[in-house]
């Protein structure tokens, strides 16, 4: 693959990957007793399969979660896998 080549494939993927990032997910909020017996704060995107993280400080929670969303839709972008569509909103 020539250079030029290569420099658009990875301007098509940073982009698909800027789209993919922009998608609005629903983000679940929840909080649980760990096995330990501490309170942690779980949050998850349901659409992206294994996409949670949990914590005691919800901040904490929310930066872990944001770069596994990121990372996991990276390799989906990477390996040209399907990007999953949100879900429909409550409201209408």
């Amino acid at each position: 693959m020539s250079e030029i080549s290569q420099g658009a494939e990875r301007t098509s993927a940073g982009g698909a990957l800027e789209r993919a990032l922009s998608i609005p997910y629903m983000l679940d909020v929840s909080t649980r007793e760990s096995e330990s017996g501490e309170w942690v704060c779980r949050l998850e995107y349901p659409e992206l399969d294994g996409c949670v993280a949990e914590s005691r400080d919800a901040l904490d929670a929310h930066e872990q979660l944001e770069m596994l969303r990121e990372q996991w839709l990276r390799h989906r972008v990477e390996t040209h896998q399907e990007i999953p569509a949100p879900r429909p909103s409550l409201r209408s």
